[in-house]
């Protein structure tokens, strides 16, 4: 089923302003806004994460069923999506932190034994079960190591059938641990959007309406501190002393805030945002630099507080890491998120010259060379 062009344009331009909302919570966070110009700006850096969360499982659910690949094709486009920003990034964390520790004296445990931590960040384990391990200077690189294993987890699911589908998907499951099962369900509604969203038929009127009352109801609900109530009540009520909560301990704030962003596609769908058209090619262009955005920014920041005293209430300086951040983002995407495809070129010789060298049935799949 291909989405509507309006639709499919609304939710490039929602993943890329997530990605602002993320850049602007750590402006918050590592205090570059002042206090006073912070009161006035919402720290919305986790529902920016759970939207990423909700697409992600829509995108994947649309591509399977729109574009049907094969396991191989499944692995190798996922592979070049992640590594052509995420791999190139992560070295250039460690390299930056090895030639800081040289200059402030400070040295960081990971980069330090860099031949352990880059493999174990590049198959994304820092989330797993008790495990809470993100690259130094890094910090959104946490949501990599959930969406990266559902990927995982989704094939295992999608791709194989009857006892197999049982074995592997059981495999799979169990290695995710207790913080990915948590956050699973804000993943699978995205899946289930996509699977269900044409059995929903509404107006134009009431779905302009609908999208509205979603974006209220997110401000209100921040408004009076819902977030951190059910933060707190989450910790509270978890009965697994043994088991750390970790990045997960918002589950149940993120489930509420998965039925609003679930609420605000539905009706964004029948909305009728034919206005969007208008911008298509600038959408499109911007878009692409989302997942750049996301990674980068967080690396330019940590340089930018480890080598400059900046000043909170100087708006230049303000201006200036918005400016490196921005000019970083582009200059990264050109090398990384628009050049996917030599990652894909790289990832499908070398399937080819290794399991390729074998047949995958993935209805009976039992490895066989090929005659």
């Amino acid at each position: 089923m291909r989405l509507e062009e309006e639709y499919s344009l609304y939710l490039d331009c929602t993943r890329f302003l997530a990605s602002v909302l993320v850049v602007i919570a750590h402006f918050i966070q590592h205090g570059i806004f002042s206090n006073s110009l912070s009161y006035y700006i919402p720290e919305l850096g986790r529902e920016a994460v759970m939207i990423f969360f909700v697409l992600s499982g829509y995108v994947i659910a649309y591509t399977c069923d729109f574009k049907k690949p094969s396991l191989s094709e499944y692995a190798i486009a996922r592979a070049a999506r992640i590594y052509s920003v995420a791999f190139p990034v992560l070295i250039a964390s460690f390299l930056t932190i090895y030639l800081s520790s040289h200059i402030s004296g400070i040295e960081y445990y990971q980069v330090s034994k860099a031949y352990l931590y880059i493999p174990f960040h590049s198959i994304f384990l820092g989330e797993i079960w008790n495990l809470s391990e993100k690259p130094p200077w890094l910090e959104p690189y946490w949501s990599l190591s959930y969406e990266v294993w559902y990927y995982i987890f989704f094939a295992s699911i999608y791709f194989f059938s009857g006892f197999k589908r049982v074995i592997i998907g059981t495999v799979v499951f169990f290695i995710l641990g207790h913080k990915l099962w948590l956050l699973l369900p804000v993943w699978l509604s995205g899946v289930a959007l996509y699977k269900y969203q044409e059995k929903i038929s509404l107006s134009v009127l009431s779905s302009r309406l609908g999208w509205v009352f979603s974006i209220i109801s997110l401000a209100l609900y921040k408004y009076f501190d819902l977030d951190l109530f059910l933060r707190a009540y989450g910790s509270e009520i978890w009965p697994f002393d043994f088991l750390s909560l970790g990045s997960a301990d918002r589950y149940l704030n993120d489930y509420v805030l998965t039925l609003m962003i679930v609420m605000n596609f539905i009706c964004a769908k029948h909305a009728n945002f034919y206005l969007l058209l208008n911008y298509k090619k600038a959408i499109r262009k911007i878009s692409a630099y989302t997942f750049t955005l996301y990674l980068v920014h967080a690396l330019i920041m940590s340089i930018w507080a480890n080598f400059y005293t900046h000043d909170s209430n100087s708006f230049l300086d303000i201006l200036l890491l918005a400016i490196s951040i921005s000019i970083s983002t582009y200059g990264v995407g050109q090398l990384t998120e628009h050049r996917k495809y030599v990652f894909k070129s790289y990832f499908t010789y070398a399937y080819k010259n290794t399991l390729g060298r074998f047949s995958l049935d993935v209805k009976n799949p039992k490895l066989r060379p090929k005659s």
